[in-house]
């Protein structure tokens, strides 16, 4: 009867540790991709960030009195590249302070290229509408990039929360993270006035 128990006892320590060993080598596995997409998060705001300058110089040339429209852009730039996180804190707080500082130069730049509608040679400016072009075409990275950052913390948070991956993430101290969320307001439609 010892032996037999000390058999089974034996064999399901055996299955604890595989298990464990398992499971943390899927949450290294998980984690690793989540810190991945979100380096394309950065990568994609730090495009933006990279391609305003050129966007700023190009319409000061041709609205040098707008010079309220272009100090808020450079401004919002400014914020957005100092407020970073760390994928290894990416806590609702940073997120959120992250997201506003992005959602200010994105608001800045709306307005910039509002501005832009009042001049008609800088629309028509072979720089400007190639710089213009390669700012959508980041947009559209920047949205790609932060929906495969969610994907994977989504897949990552589900691996955290589950049984009996819950035990295993506490005792090696993996924890949820943070994904992006819709600013609020952004359900409207923003009102373009010219």
């Amino acid at each position: 009867m010892k032996n037999t128990t000390a058999i089974v006892l034996i064999i399901v320590g055996i299955l604890i540790f595989f298990q464990g060993c398992s499971s943390y080598n899927g949450f290294v596995d998980k984690e690793e991709n989540v810190n991945n997409a979100w380096a394309k998060v950065e990568s994609s705001y730090q495009r933006r960030a990279d391609l305003i300058p050129n966007l700023v110089n190009t319409v000061k040339g041709y609205a040098a009195h707008e010079s309220e429209t272009l100090e808020a852009v450079v401004n919002a730039r400014a914020k957005a590249t100092q407020t970073t996180i760390n994928a290894e804190n990416m806590t609702a707080e940073n997120m959120a302070q992250f997201q506003e500082a992005q959602q200010g130069l994105t608001s800045a730049l709306s307005r910039l290229l509002v501005t832009v509608e009042k001049y008609p040679d800088l629309k028509a400016n072979q720089n400007f509408l190639e710089l213009q072009a390669q700012l959508e075409g980041t947009e559209n990275r920047i949205k790609v990039a932060r929906d495969e950052f969610n994907n994977e913390a989504t897949i990552y948070n589900k691996a955290v929360k589950r049984f009996p991956g819950v035990l295993f993430a506490k005792l090696f101290g993996f924890s949820s993270k943070q994904t992006f969320e819709a600013a609020e307001g952004a359900e409207k439609a923003p009102e373009v006035k010219f």
